[in-house]
């Protein structure tokens, strides 16, 4: 492989851990105290999973005859006037002396009684290997400080909705968050309870029927979008609530921590309400809806 070919390489395995550094960063800020485990069993998932593939490249770049190595770093030791000499020695000694940059940077103080290479020049393709591996140590470190020193979003979610349902008069009743929650929640709310299919149902045919109210909104054809409101677990936004609200007629409340408080949808032309509580951070699936409803006030009708 050419030496443009080497750069391209490392450059690009630069950039997976710069992109995996920050893919694990925001996977720690959304984790709760239910899914941190989890997260973090993931995310050494992850990285255990990009360190060996780009040890199998490096390995495979300095070994193309297939000889196992032990190490990312085995390529470290192949000389660069390896065109003059591989006719002359064997894979173990083109392999030379395994070492681990990520945990031991101390590696180029050995003497020669230690590394039978260290009486070679300094191979500049080694010192590039390991000021890779001590990045990937230095961003890893970054993204574990970062995520310790955010604050608890589950804990502050949910004082401030306390706080908010104290002040509304409102009990709370929570949803399973299996992605029918904003479906269920509604159901609860209707003057003849239903389960989610029916309101899965309802949303639907009302999107479809009123596509130019909704289609500039989506992603995706508005027959896809209605099949998986229909048929599937999809979560449903904001965009199915208001669906919600006019296909019953009802004005729709969220409570939220953020922003003001309580948003008001489907105002004009309705009767009845419906009360529902809308969490971002609180629950394991992400954001996440439950059933409200006014509580009876002391001393009140």
């Amino acid at each position: 492989m050419s030496e443009t070919n080497r750069e391209e390489m490392l450059a690009r395995h630069r950039k997976e851990v710069r992109e995996l550094t920050a893919r694990i960063t925001q996977k720690k800020k959304n984790a709760t105290k239910k899914t941190r485990r989890g997260i973090s069993s993931e995310c050494e998932s992850l990285e255990r999973e990009l360190k060996e593939r780009q040890s199998r490249e490096i390995n495979a770049l300095g070994n193309p005859d297939g000889e196992p190595t032990d190490s990312l770093d085995a390529l470290e030791s192949e000389p660069q006037d390896q065109g003059k000499e591989e006719d002359t020695k064997g894979p173990e000694e083109k392999l030379g002396t395994i070492t681990n940059a990520a945990t031991n940077t101390t590696a180029s103080k050995e003497t020669p009684q230690q590394s039978p290479v260290s009486s070679k020049k300094p191979n500049r393709q080694k010192a590039r290997l390991a000021r890779r591996a001590a990045e990937v140590a230095a961003l890893s470190a970054a993204a574990e400080a970062e995520a310790g020193a955010l604050p608890n979003r589950r804990q502050a979610e949910m004082a401030a909705m306390q706080t908010l349902l104290t002040n509304l008069h409102l009990s709370e009743k929570e949803i399973a968050p299996d992605g029918h929650c904003l479906y269920s929640a509604f159901a609860d709310q209707l003057p003849t309870p239903s389960e989610y299919k029916n309101t899965r149902k309802k949303c639907a045919e009302y999107m479809l029927a009123h596509r130019d109210e909704f289609e500039p909104f989506l992603e995706e054809p508005i027959e896809e979008h209605v099949r998986k409101v229909r048929e599937t677990a999809e979560w449903g936004g904001q965009t199915e609530v208001l669906a919600l609200a006019k296909a019953f007629g009802v004005v729709v409340n969220i409570v939220q921590a953020e922003g003001r408080g309580v948003e008001r949808m489907n105002e004009e032309g309705a009767e009845g309400e419906v009360w529902l509580g809308y969490y971002r951070h609180s629950f394991g699936l992400g954001e996440h809806y439950n059933s409200l409803k006014k509580a009876k006030v002391e001393g009140g009708p």
